[in-house]
């Protein structure tokens, strides 16, 4: 290969590499961005059942869950 052959193929390996690293840094995100939701979801769900037990006690103790 000559040098102007040589230095395409290195520009076009070196654009090849820098989309693959941005591929993994968008999935990374992606994946932080999923577990984030699921931990907030799952907090949301323990306050929700929380809530109603506090709800469901505050009847039986003043006689409105009959």
């Amino acid at each position: 290969m000559d040098n102007s052959h040589s230095a395409s193929y290195q520009a076009g390996e070196a654009k090849g590499q820098a989309q693959e690293k941005g591929n993994q840094m968008m999935d990374k995100a992606s994946n932080a961005a999923q577990s984030a939701k699921e931990s907030i979801n799952e907090a949301g769900q323990q306050i929700k059942a929380k809530a109603q037990g506090a709800a469901d006690a505050v009847k039986n103790a003043t006689g409105m869950n009959k």
